[in-house]
């Protein structure tokens, strides 16, 4: 208990202190470890416990993450994932592979060092890519699938670091293998066939905090299971999430799982500080420093030079090699896994260990860097051009969906000031006369000196719904004149919003897909006049069943059974409107 309370103390501290200054709530989290850690004050002991522990932060995130990629959508992204993940695994271990042999290492260790080396962090790399809404960018999306790769190349990296060692036979290696191979098979299986059923049985109890129990239970075991067989935890629990993203159950165990997931990344890397050897740096700064350098700087080249192939542009490269350029949790496990195959000394092993963990702080100050050097001006730009502006109109976001609703006010004589977070995007749109700034809308010191005080009305164009809805919960705390019009990403966002009582809800797809609809219905010999007519039914039967299921959102069964029932309400809605109408209008046309 003294141990948790002085986690959360040194967080507490420390991560707002690296927010603040531009750090990034990574570097607070390490800079926490180190201080509490045996090189720092020495509070804290049991550092390798800590780390297993925490490294459940970046199993559930995995999860989640898995919950959002249907199997339909990864098939989508197998070039990129195996293509992209072996290319780059390839190209920055050909760079950094001379390192080891240039300081007398054998081929061996340096070999499997730089193929350890080449992994990059899940953990830090989503965060980073999550905080800066990065995931559904094109650096964002090649970044995560090469992620995807790494933990799966985890286990022929750690068959060879076996392969390569001086005690271990080939049937050892083998049955290992073929234990790994079966527990992947055991979790394609389970969740295929047998959770669904039990997460039926058990949502028919009622009993929310069962569920949440169930669903830990779930991607812990998993976990468990993968760590057993030598594997990554974290690729047992992205694929489970995966086989889970089609279960009508998935929103409900995003929203079980999702208070745990924001703690325990933290542990995590407050736990990487902790192991931070700081003596090993006194006595070998220079050999260290070096070696950090290197390393970096040859990952960050060979991703730059990968990002082409991988069809990105501009700053979209550098961004993306930035955003990978750390070394990755799982090489802490390789090296412990190679020292013990005695492919590494004692003192490579602390070498690699410590250079991989200083990797990890490198990241955010890139990050800052590229900023200061490409948007030096960027920190001032909302706060001197938007002072005492008072526009009748602001919108928050500003991608295709925002850009459209700019346009139409525009083109009625309507200036709205704009808020983004897309530095890029910014730039390229001041070219062309737009009143857009750079800032976080979800702050309330950026709200006020947008104008927000004396605008009419607010649009919420953001694509992110928690965000969404964080900036919804704040104006209508602070500014409740403002009236709200939010876009909805899917239904479970339009319910959150109508619960919210927002004016007026748009769902981003609906209408066009509507038009689709219609089309569709014409080109297979529907009337236009009938066609449209459908559609028109379609819609004003949607909205009204969408708005009552917004009474069983927290209720899982009573939402599924809710929605079946309205299924079929709306198909016999719809077959007596195609009755009435061809009695109404026999032979109807235009």
């Amino acid at each position: 208990m003294i141990q948790m309370l002085l986690f959360l103390v040194a967080a507490v501290i420390c991560v707002p202190i690296a927010a603040r200054v531009g750090l990034g709530s990574v570097l607070g989290y390490l800079v926490a470890g180190v201080l509490i850690g045996p090189w720092g004050m020495g509070v804290v002991s049991g550092v390798d416990a800590v780390v297993h522990i925490s490294e459940l932060g970046v199993v559930l995130m995995l999860f989640l993450i898995g919950l959002e990629l249907e199997p339909k959508r990864l098939w989508a992204m197998r070039h990129l994932v195996f293509g992209g993940g072996i290319a780059q695994m390839l190209v920055c271990a050909v760079l950094t592979m001379p390192l080891g042999m240039l300081v007398g290492w054998s081929w061996q260790a340096s070999l499997i060092a730089a193929l350890t080396m080449s992994l990059s962090s899940t953990a830090i790399a989503v965060q980073i890519m999550q905080e800066r809404h990065l995931l559904s960018s094109p650096p964002g999306r090649s970044g995560f699938g090469i992620l995807l790769f790494q933990d799966i190349a985890a286990i022929p990296l750690l068959a060879l670091a076996a392969a390569l060692g001086a005690h271990v036979s080939g049937a050892s290696n083998f049955l290992q293998i073929s234990k790994q191979l079966a527990a992947i098979v055991g979790v394609v299986v389970f969740g295929r066939f047998l959770a669904y059923p039990l997460m039926r049985i058990i949502a028919a109890t009622g009993l929310r905090e069962v569920f949440t129990a169930f669903a830990l239970l779930l991607v812990m075991g998993i976990a468990a299971l993968m760590d057993y067989v030598g594997l990554s935890m974290g690729l047992g629990a992205f694929l489970a999430g995966v086989l889970l993203a089609g279960s009508e159950y998935r929103h409900a165990l995003e929203a079980d799982i999702q208070p745990f997931k924001g703690l325990l990344p933290g542990l995590f890397f407050i736990a990487v500080g902790m192991t931070m050897n700081l003596g090993l740096l006194v006595a070998s700064p220079l050999i260290i420093g070096t070696g950090l350098l290197m390393l970096v700087a040859f990952k960050l080249l060979g991703l730059w030079l990968l990002s082409r192939y991988l069809g990105l542009v501009g700053d979209q490269r550098g961004l993306f090699a930035i955003l990978l350029s750390q070394v990755g949790e799982f090489a802490f496990v390789v090296i412990s896994t190679v020292r013990e195959a005695q492919v590494f000394d004692v003192k490579q092993a602390g070498l690699l260990t410590i250079i991989a963990a200083l990797s990890m702080a490198t990241t955010p100050l890139l990050l800052i860097a590229r900023n200061k050097l490409m948007h030096p001006d960027i920190a001032e730009r909302e706060a001197d051009k938007m002072k005492n502006e008072h526009p009748p109109v602001l919108i928050a976001g500003f991608g295709r969906y925002g850009q459209i609703v700019g346009r139409v006010l525009l083109a009625a004589g309507i200036r709205p000031t704009i808020l983004d977070r897309d530095a890029n995007t910014i730039d390229t749109l001041r070219k062309f006369g737009y009143k857009i700034y750079y800032g976080d809308a979800t702050r309330l010191d950026l709200l006020e000196a947008a104008g927000i005080t004396h605008a009419k009305v607010l649009v919420v164009a953001i694509d992110e719904p928690e965000q969404s809805l964080k900036l919804i919960d704040l104006v209508q705390q602070h500014f409740p004149h403002v009236t709200l019009v939010a876009r909805a990403r899917d239904v479970a966002h339009a319910m959150q919003l109508m619960a919210r009582n927002v004016e007026l809800i748009e769902r981003e797809l609906f209408e066009s897909s509507l038009r689709t609809g219609r089309s569709v219905l014409r080109l297979l010999g529907f009337d236009p006049w009938r066609a449209r007519e459908f559609s028109d039914a379609f819609r004003r039967i949607n909205q009204k069943l969408v708005t009552e299921l917004v009474e069983h959102r927290d209720n899982e069964v009573g939402r599924i059974a809710f929605v079946k029932t309205a299924q079929q309400q709306l198909q016999q809605q719809l077959e007596q409107d195609q009755i009435r109408f061809e009695k109404e209008h026999p032979g109807a046309g235009w």
